[in-house]
């Protein structure tokens, strides 16, 4: 294929969003022409209509479960066109980390292109600020299993959906970013093995790396993180040019080993770079030194990953990858030169057709400074009807079956770029933390939690990984938070006031209010023992999982019984905050 234009692509992006609104309209268009024989649209009586106010008055808001009927039939051989205009051949599986139940989705060819049209304009807008030659990326990704439902139909996460299709990489190839590992490594069965050989295929090739990426900032933590403990064994591979015995797949051992010669002035310069390195940081351009910057998605509950990742960055760019969820895509990150905290996401208005409901605060609440409240909703608005500075939920209508699904994310209209909104991320709109009238969300508790690694900054110790839970095994119920540190020096004191301080930072007036009056009992912080998040991680993994979709639970329900049984199991000690009196 010929290597893509970033101007060319740049044109063709400008050229839709001018006149987003008509766009807009003959998405949708299309969407109902090619779906118009679905079950699930004539249900509703649209009656092969196919403009906005006849889908809108007909079909209703929807989520997942009012849908999950209609996606089982799919999994279970039902191949009547029951929600598109043909069969579905093949499903997405959600991560589930939340409520341990991963859940399907519907996949096709119109999503695969919609992804590859997000990653070009993408592409186009980095490499303008950034430009890659012969690009090639030290890139953490893993395929996951590939399992067939009792119906036949082929179901695995959304990111292996993509690194099967041989469109997807002649995409990916056409914008230069293919990834240096084969492909034995990214199918692997063993995620570790895989990780293993991600990193030293990047250091064989660590001259050529123009860029790294993952599509998690968890995954490229833990990347790294895991080169801390294994680079003398990488270092002994690329000397010998023999592979480690730890590497026991077959198929993975096999294809690593065509490309691993013995190189020991190599070795011995990798070497020399780690030992000098103080703590770990800027391990990234030191060994890649023609690296240009690091992408992945670093939004929402990747933000605690942040700190150290730029750590291991050094003087390297964090660039925050894309906006979308295993329901589709929404919008592209055009403003790459802004910091992951500032990134907006401008929406492609041919992709889907998009909705959104606008939230407000209740009276008298506009100036609570949470992100916990319920919001009174309005009518749903059009993609170029919202208004600069306000929130919504949004709504998404796709090519493969899903119409008004609601996707469960707040955003803040940052601005515009020329007639499509430029949207900021701001949380998941689901609550994390509810014993009452209390209601505290992931941002929330991440909030609590930077609050309160405050006090650790000053012992140099930090928070590896954290979740929560609801305790309401006593009465009054309380909130439990567990945390992963970095060392086991922590004293009991620092430990005791950081309960305290995450208590106090949840400022939600009904968490509030029910701590003074003690309807909610103390907050209670258990500090976990090293490692206890790569056991869950490996849980989730084991059910079929795979890491580059991984996503640590902010919240742990109480069906959730396997992880819950890790965390508890690795408590090592637990303390309960003095707030509001004992």
């Amino acid at each position: 294929m010929t290597i893509c234009s970033s101007d060319e692509i740049i044109d063709e992006f400008e050229l839709l969003t001018r006149d987003a609104g008509r766009v807009q309209q003959d998405t949708l268009r299309k969407i109902l022409e090619l779906n118009a024989d679905a079950e699930y649209l004539n249900r509703f009586n649209l009656e092969r209509r196919t403009d906005a106010k006849s889908f809108k008055s007909c079909i209703p808001l929807c989520v997942h479960s009012d849908i999950e009927s209609y996606i089982q039939r799919i999994a279970d051989g039902d191949n009547s066109l029951v929600l598109t205009g043909k069969p579905i051949t093949s499903l997405s599986v959600s991560s589930g980390t939340t409520q341990g139940r991963p859940k399907f989705l519907p996949f096709n060819d119109e999503l695969l292109e919609s992804t590859i049209q997000i990653f070009r304009t993408s592409y186009a807008f980095r490499n303008r600020e950034y430009p890659i030659r012969n690009g090639k990326g030290l890139q953490f990704v893993y395929g996951s299993k590939q399992v067939f439902t009792q119906g036949g139909i082929l179901a695995t996460t959304a990111t292996t959906n993509l690194y099967r299709s041989c469109r997807f990489k002649e995409a990916m190839n056409d914008i230069m970013s293919q990834c240096f590992s084969p492909d034995e490594v990214i199918f692997g069965p063993d995620f570790h093995q895989s990780l293993y050989c991600h990193l030293l295929c990047g250091l064989i090739y660590s001259d050529e790396v123009q860029f790294v990426f993952s599509p998690f900032a968890h995954s490229l933590v833990h990347a790294f993180h895991t080169l801390e403990e294994v680079w003398e064994d990488l270092c002994a591979d690329i000397r010998d040019g023999v592979l480690s015995k730890r590497i026991t797949t077959p198929s993975i051992r096999q294809a690593v080993s065509k490309i691993l010669r013995p190189n020991p002035e190599l070795a011995s310069s990798i070497y020399n770079k780690c030992l000098n390195l103080s703590n770990w940081y800027g391990v990234i351009p030191a060994l890649w030194p023609n690296a240009k910057y690091i992408y992945g998605i670093m939004t929402g509950s990747m933000e605690p990953y942040l700190k150290k990742l730029r750590h291991y960055a050094g003087h390297l760019p964090l660039m925050s990858a894309d906006y979308g969820a295993s329901e589709g895509w929404v919008g592209s990150n055009i403003n790459p030169t802004l910091p992951p905290e500032d990134v907006t996401y401008a929406v492609l208005p041919n992709i889907a057709y998009f909705e959104f409901i606008p939230l407000e605060k209740p009276k008298g609440e506009e100036m609570e400074n949470n992100s916990s409240i319920h919001y009174v909703e309005s009518e749903p608005v059009g993609l170029t009807e919202v208004e600069v500075g306000k929130i919504y939920e949004v709504v998404i209508t796709n090519f493969a079956g899903l119409y008004r699904y609601r996707l469960g994310d707040i955003v803040k209209i940052a601005g515009f770029h020329n007639s499509t909104p430029e949207l900021q991320f701001i949380c998941r709109r689901s609550l994390v933390l509810s014993i009452n009238i209390d209601k505290n969300t992931e941002k929330d508790l991440q909030l609590a939690v930077e609050e309160a690694e405050k006090l650790l900054a000053a012992e140099k110790l930090e928070v590896v990984d954290f979740t929560s839970l609801v305790d309401r095994s006593s009465d009054p119920g309380h909130y439990v938070i567990f945390w992963e540190l970095n060392s086991d020096n922590a004293s009991d004191e620092v430990l005791s006031s950081c309960a305290y301080s995450m208590d106090l930072a949840f400022v939600d007036a009904g968490y509030v209010g029910s701590r003074k009056i003690k309807t909610i009992g103390a907050l209670e912080l258990r500090v976990l023992r090293k490692g206890t998040f790569g056991q869950v991680m490996d849980h989730y993994l084991s059910l079929g999982g795979t890491v580059s979709q991984f996503k640590t639970p902010r919240f742990v329900s109480q069906s959730n019984t396997k992880v819950l049984q890790i965390l508890n199991t690795n408590v090592t000690q637990s303390y309960f905050s003095t707030a509001y009196g004992l």
